[in-house]
């Protein structure tokens, strides 16, 4: 503080006190000289009104100063009695009991497959394109295969030559079980003729000998007609295999829904099981898979309910529900995969939009919300600067959930309601004594 001050304010007063005394003597000496004349009515006005500026200017420069001063000197000492640095502080509350999730996720439709050719040919006529809405079993095109008619044909003479060998094997078996019934017979009677006598031994052996013959050949007739017939089952098979193959020369929709693709055209070669002819989705129901974080795997059950909005449509709103989840976290994220599907009656939404997916999730122990800016982070730890009951700072490690951005979640080390500094300079540390200022008074009264 400037000592000198107070004593140039002191010879300004004693100047005018000078300068008044001076003119109080010449009014004096103008009334001697003029007594029998009376003193102008403007004469008395200006000297008042001299009198007037000249009490203005001691006052202005005489006790303002001195109540200015005065009022510096209080308030340096009542910083140094005191010594309380202002703060701004915030306020620890308490998340709902119900929280809403906001994650990023991806439609997809719900049945989608890749139409391949079945069959080796040429395309002969297209009839979908993209972007066309087709019925299950629908006509998409037509292949043109000459060498599978041929083969068709083939395997058709190849089923009737198998079939005639069949008839006659079966023809063999007849005649031979017609011999093997006569060797029977004749065997039974040279075995009733060779009791009485009549024959010889030898001659009953042949004819015993003739019927094991014939019994082995109906025997192995027998096995050579299951032969023909399976022979004639293979050709069947084989005839109704190339009859399907054929059948696949005309592409048909496997299931109603949406052309995605359609990458062939009139005239085009295309190979089985290699040539992707269109691609199909079903889009009246489709899905969308979100991650969400290991510490809300607790709260996302299926059945849920569930909110699907567009960044180019804000003002749309989607309804789904949770379907599934899989119940583990994937070892890289620490999230767990979630389906969410939501209708899609009119179309209006298609597969591989970007959506933001937001699901009402219980908390049964919903952490606090903090300022952002409260937050510390430093090499051994998050901290926040609290201020205790004697208004002293008390530095406490938390452990954080969930940013939102503007505030952060505070899983551990704080209480409901504490006094976090917001923004905390280098001066903040541990015991400091400050004033706390919230948030709602400094926007209100400036910044500290």
């Amino acid at each position: 503080m400037d000592s000198s001050r107070p004593d140039s304010w002191n010879e300004r007063e004693r100047q005018l006190a000078e300068r008044i005394r001076q003119l109080e003597e010449e009014l004096r000496s103008v009334r001697g000289e003029t007594r029998f004349r009376q003193p102008s009515r403007g004469a008395v006005i200006g000297l008042a009104v001299f009198l007037a500026v000249a009490l203005a200017v001691a006052f202005l420069a005489g006790y303002l100063p001195k109540r200015r001063i005065a009022a510096q000197v209080l308030a340096e000492k009542e910083k140094e009695t005191n010594g309380a640095v202002p703060v701004r502080v915030s306020t620890a509350v308490r998340v709902p009991g119900v929280s809403k999730i906001r994650l990023p996720g991806t439609l997809q439709a719900m049945t989608e497959a890749p139409v391949l050719a079945r069959a080796d040919g040429y395309i002969k006529q297209r009839y979908a394109d993209i972007g066309d809405r087709v019925k299950a079993g629908q006509l998409l095109a037509e292949i043109e295969a000459p060498e599978l008619d041929q083969q068709a044909k083939q395997a058709a003479a190849a089923l009737g030559q198998a079939k005639s060998s069949f008839e006659r094997a079966k023809a063999s078996l007849q005649q031979a079980m017609a011999n093997q019934e006569l060797a029977r017979v004749t065997a039974l009677r040279w075995a009733n003729l060779l009791q009485r006598g009549v024959v010889s031994r030898q001659e009953n052996d042949q004819q015993q000998a003739n019927f094991k013959a014939q019994s082995a050949t109906v025997e192995a007739l027998a096995k050579a007609v299951e032969v023909e017939r399976s022979n004639v089952a293979a050709a069947e098979a084989n005839l109704a295999r190339i009859e399907q193959i054929r059948s696949y020369l005309k592409v048909r929709a496997p299931f109603s829904g949406v052309v995605t693709l359609r990458n062939i055209d009139t005239g085009a070669l295309v190979t089985a099981g290699n040539t992707l002819l269109f691609r199909l989705a079903e889009i009246h129901l489709l899905r969308a898979y979100l991650n969400v974080p290991q510490t809300w795997t607790a709260s996302v059950r299926q059945g849920m309910t569930a909110e699907l909005t567009l960044t180019e449509r804000p003002s749309a709103k989607y309804a789904g529900r949770v379907m599934r989840t899989s119940d583990s976290l994937d070892p890289a994220t620490r999230t767990m995969l979630v389906e969410v599907q939501v209708p899609n009656r009119d179309g209006s939404l298609l597969p591989g939009m970007f959506v933001q997916v937001t699901v009402d999730a219980p908390r049964p122990e919903p952490p606090l919300l903090v300022d952002s800016e409260a937050i510390q982070v430093r090499a051994n730890g998050i901290y926040v600067a609290a201020v205790g009951p004697d208004q002293r700072v008390r530095e406490k490690q938390v452990q954080v959930g969930t940013d939102y951005g503007k505030q952060i979640e505070v899983l551990s080390g704080i209480e409901e309601g504490a006094l976090l500094i917001v923004n905390p300079s280098d001066a903040i540390h541990e015991g400091v004594l400050v004033k706390p200022i919230r948030l709602e008074e400094g926007k209100k009264g400036g910044r500290p």
